[in-house]
């Protein structure tokens, strides 16, 4: 079994899906507390219409899924914190709207493009040594951002109105929060994929919740399952010729199955 890092494909894949689960599990842990868990699901269908935007115009995908994704969330929370949008309603029109319009960009494409399935579940060949860079200079920024307003994420998660009556900058650090996970899903769908990793960035925190130790413990916990996940799946997908994306997520499920059996009270 360990003849697969060997291979400088696989540990390539290694180092970008633990980076993955950290960043994923990290910051997922805010937008389960806050019920806000269908906006990884809509940011990652965004970045496919920046993937499809970037192989119809011969432009870099994952950059064009960076920009595509950065905007919606953008977008999603100006039309939310300024608008008085609810949540789900603004998370349902960019949900339909980016899928149906990859769809169109697709189809102008002409045929469905094998590079495009690759970002749509994932694969573990397409992860490059720059790829890599790219993952550890954001990944570091964002865990950075991250724990240095850990505290001021939390109390906004937990009670939104009270954090801003304390004085604490609610718009300009959910615009920060929904900034890191558009950039985190853009840069995992090389990995996860497209349709897979909300799953990766959801699972984590829910099935961590369920053992009830606090916000800091349940955000440790959380990272612990996804790195779990991350190793049993990628092990699969080169034992079994499985794609990757699919394999981490169906590690993920059994892990919370599992997790669901011990916390069945």
């Amino acid at each position: 079994m360990l003849e697969m890092f060997s291979y400088p494909f696989m540990q390539n894949a290694f180092i970008a899906g633990i980076m993955i689960a950290i960043l994923s599990s990290l910051s997922g842990s805010f937008i389960v507390l806050r019920r806000y868990s269908l906006l990884s699901e809509t940011l990652a269908h965004v970045s496919l219409v920046g993937v499809a935007v970037g192989l119809l115009c011969g432009m870099s995908p994952l950059w064009m899924a960076v920009v595509a994704s950065l905007v919606a969330s953008w977008l999603i929370e100006y039309l939310r914190s300024v608008h008085g949008m609810y949540s789900d309603s603004v998370l349902a029109l960019f949900l339909s709207g980016s899928l149906a319009l990859a769809i169109v960009i697709v189809s102008l494409a002409g045929s469905f493009n094998a590079s495009l399935f690759s970002y749509l579940f994932g694969s573990i060949l397409s992860v490059s040594n720059e790829d890599l860079w790219v993952m550890g200079v954001a990944g570091s920024l964002s865990v950075a951002l991250l724990l240095a307003f850990f505290k001021e994420l939390y109390f906004i998660a937990f009670d939104e109105d009270v954090a801003r009556a304390g004085g604490i900058r609610v718009t300009l650090l959910n615009f920060m929060l929904v900034s890191i996970i558009a950039v985190i899903i853009a840069l995992s769908i090389r990995v996860v994929g497209t349709l897979l990793i909300g799953a990766l960035m959801v699972i984590p925190p829910v099935a961590a919740i369920r053992f009830g130790i606090g916000f800091y413990h349940t955000t440790l916990l959380s990272m612990g399952i996804a790195l779990v996940s991350v190793v049993i799946g990628l092990s699969a997908s080169y034992l079994f010729s499985l794609p990757s994306g699919a394999a981490i997520v169906l590690s993920l499920l059994v892990i919370f199955i599992i997790v669901l059996v011990i916390n069945r009270r």
